[in-house]
């Protein structure tokens, strides 16, 4: 496999897409899996690199993981190991999340520094807190994460920031522990209620409460569960505006309608029209696009992954918009590659399109307006992250000459099988 696309301009793209679960669905019920030593089933889940990810970690440390077609199943072996090998430093954020399974089943825990795409500080100590919180005697150091707790036991814990990460290590870890915990300032998103949904299948006592409150009742153990993911609410946003940018119609099976209930709000006021069924949602352009001003945020808000396909359309609406980005403070980090591309956007560090956010006494550059009707170019263009991947994708297909896109397994980490989907639709593509 080659990491790099050569991207032909293209016709209007046209045509059925098929979302599976998403990436940050199907990895956080793999480690839910290793709460009980009994086997669980996760079906309905992507192909994508992630999964490999977090496959080899699961092996790594005893636990035995098949995969047939879109069904994966994770079953403990005959014994599980504390220490999820160095080897996995700086892949992905999954590690950190094994903490609280790992002290369950062995007392002690040590994993590698997380990674993931460069997008802004993610700290760790939202979830060093929680632990210690817990009972945890916790221990960063430079090659990772050390923890012990002979038993969690309940607590009262306040997160500062609705931390969709810093939530699942609640879940993962009070779920098991000794008496209620009580998490207030919780995360909503639809990711972190599918989990909480799985650990309850698995015999978990959770109660999603009003004012993003979940109390969990701590049970002694858990046993295997099988679900059914419901589609990535990312991908759907993505090929949407896929068929919006050429001109062209995508209709997404296989994503609710409540996933994307602000996305397709935001979209139709573009002047996108849309027509939705029980399986199905299709949108389309009849006449030109219009510009809008845009503030990203936690769940019900417009979601932070759903911008940098949003920032290419902006680019082919006629007039200017504003993308004010408040979730991550590094998130523009793409936007150089697409200004290489024609699209014209211009930064800033000041808070446009909404009100103040936490950035906004900050350096951090996290706000920009576009320019539209861009006329793209194109490019030789080395891909920061997955979700710009995919933008870049976007802005060839609109271009004036074909682009080559480097560092494709960004996109390949988090999209299932994109080569394959992208061709459906009409999209040229090569590989190498």
């Amino acid at each position: 496999m080659t990491d790099t696309w050569q991207v032909e301009p293209s016709e209007p793209l046209r045509g059925d897409i098929r979302v599976r679960g998403s990436k940050n669905a199907v990895t956080k019920h793999m480690v839910a899996a290793m709460l009980t030593g009994m086997p669980s089933t996760i079906r309905n889940a992507p192909e994508v690199g992630d999964v490999d990810i977090t496959t080899a970690m699961l092996e790594s440390i005893g636990y035995h993981v098949g995969r047939s077609g879109d069904e994966i199943t994770v079953e403990p072996g005959t014994s599980v190991e504390p220490r999820v090998p160095e080897a996995f430093t700086g892949l992905n954020r999954i590690p950190i999340l094994m903490l609280g399974p790992l002290l369950h089943r062995t007392g002690e825990a040590f994993v590698p520094l997380v990674g993931g795409d460069p997008i802004g500080r993610r700290p760790v100590d939202f979830h060093v807190s929680v632990l210690q919180a817990l009972g945890a005697e916790v221990e960063v150091g430079p090659a990772g994460i050390s923890a012990r707790a002979t038993r969690l036991h309940g607590a009262r814990i306040d997160l500062p920031y609705p931390s969709v990460g810093a939530t699942e290590t609640v879940l993962l870890s009070a779920v098991l522990a000794e008496g209620k915990t009580v998490l207030r300032g919780a995360a909503t998103e639809p990711e972190v209620v599918e989990l909480a949904l799985f650990l309850q299948r698995m015999g978990a006592h959770i109660e999603l409460s009003p004012d993003r409150r979940i109390v969990i009742e701590g049970v002694p153990r858990l046993r295997g569960a099988s679900t059914t993911l419901a589609g990535d609410r990312i991908e759907a946003f993505s090929y949407l505006v896929a068929g919006l940018i050429t001109a062209g119609e995508v209709r997404v099976h296989g994503c609710p309608q409540d996933r994307l209930v602000t996305a397709i709000t935001t979209l139709a006021r573009m002047g996108a029209q849309f027509d939705i069924t029980d399986d199905w949602i299709r949108a389309s352009a009849p006449d030109a696009l219009r510009p809008a001003a845009v503030h990203t945020d936690t769940h019900p808000g417009f979601m932070t992954d759903w911008q940098q396909p949003l920032m290419v359309l902006f680019t082919q609406a006629d007039g200017m918009s504003v993308l004010h980005e408040t979730v991550f403070e590094n998130r523009l980090v793409y936007v150089p590659a697409l200004q290489s591309m024609g699209c014209e956007i211009e930064v800033f560090r000041a808070c446009l399109g909404g009100p103040a956010c936490r950035f906004h006494d900050t350096n951090a550059t996290h706000s920009a307006v576009i320019r539209g009707v861009s006329k793209l170019r194109g490019a030789d263009v080395t891909l920061p992250d997955v979700r710009a991947g995919f933008s870049a994708v976007l802005a060839a297909a609109v271009a004036d000459r074909p682009s080559t896109l480097r560092g494709i397994h960004h996109i390949e980490r988090g999209y299932h099988r994109p080569f394959d989907q992208f061709t459906s639709l009409g999209l040229t593509l090569r590989r190498g």
